[in-house]
């Protein structure tokens, strides 16, 4: 019985792929650069902005 259970399970799985809309390649590329620029732009601004909190923190408080 888990035998045919499994095979349900990867045959509906299967039919269910079918039916997803995949990106194309162009949209691929442009959401993972999207991705990438995201990600650079924060780790910047937290960079920065450890950067600003660390040096206040020595000029006034230490």
């Amino acid at each position: 019985m888990p035998v045919a259970k499994l095979k349900n399970y990867i045959t509906e799985t299967r039919k269910e792929m079918r039916h997803v809309n995949w990106p194309n390649r162009q949209q691929t590329v442009r959401f993972t650069l999207l991705v990438i620029g995201i990600s650079v732009f924060v780790a910047a601004f937290l960079g920065f902005a450890d950067f600003v909190f660390g040096y206040l923190l020595n000029t006034f408080i230490l």
